[in-house]
């Protein structure tokens, strides 16, 4: 596995024309396969353009230069946003361990990195940021999709939901729950100022109200 210049997409050596991962890889962007591989309902998730900005210029002014992330729908505006980004190095992977393990690098190579997941993706990931960021005091932003809270329509998502919360307090991260679009680069730079200060992993979770533009 290599890092490349600026995005990664971990693929063996290719023949010409799409390759199945690369399809899969933009049917999880477009949302039209979930991460299970469940089809979605017909009617499309409307993700908010307009918050996906306020985040992604939060993590802008906060310096960040490494985004690593699992494809998710939420988050899809904001990574679209990081590939186009001269600035900033795109990290795409398998799964959400390695990107615990990437971030931290990144930190210790005197990059500001954060990480994008889904709130499933948290569960996955709980081991490397216990074992890693926690025990050796590495700085960690998250950015959540809280997917499964009120208003979720995908009952698939729901477990996470209800056990999101409960999980980042055993943990003892601190956690910022974002609503209201006007307060987004306030609680994201609070969040990633905690972060570094405390020498831990922070949280910070995009809610529905938020990330949908019909609330």
């Amino acid at each position: 596995r290599g890092l490349c210049p600026r995005n990664l997409w971990v693929r063996a050596p290719r023949t010409a024309g799409p390759q199945p991962r690369d399809v899969l890889r933009r049917a999880l962007l477009l949302g039209e396969v979930s991460e299970g591989g469940v089809s979605p309902p017909p009617k499309k998730m409307p993700v908010s353009l307009a918050s996906s900005k306020l985040i992604y210029d939060g993590l802008k002014a906060c310096d960040v230069g490494l985004v690593v992330t699992l494809a998710e729908s939420w988050l899809l505006h904001i990574i679209r946003m990081a590939e186009e980004d001269p600035g900033t190095t795109l990290v795409q992977v398998a799964r959400e361990e390695e990107a615990v393990g990437i971030a931290a690098g990144a930190y210790l190579g005197g990059v500001k990195a954060a990480l994008l997941t889904q709130n499933h993706g948290l569960l996955a990931a709980v081991n490397p940021i216990v074992s890693l960021a926690q025990l050796y005091r590495i700085p960690l932003l998250m950015l959540i999709s809280y997917r499964g809270s009120f208003g979720e329509r995908d009952p698939w998502q729901t477990r996470g939901g209800l056990v999101t919360e409960p999980l980042l307090r055993a943990l003892d991260i601190p956690t910022s729950v974002v609503t209201n679009p006007p307060d987004v680069a306030r609680q994201i730079r609070d969040a990633d100022t905690l972060a570094h200060s405390s020498l831990g992993p922070v949280a910070v979770l995009l809610t529905r109200e938020l990330m949908w533009e019909d609330g």
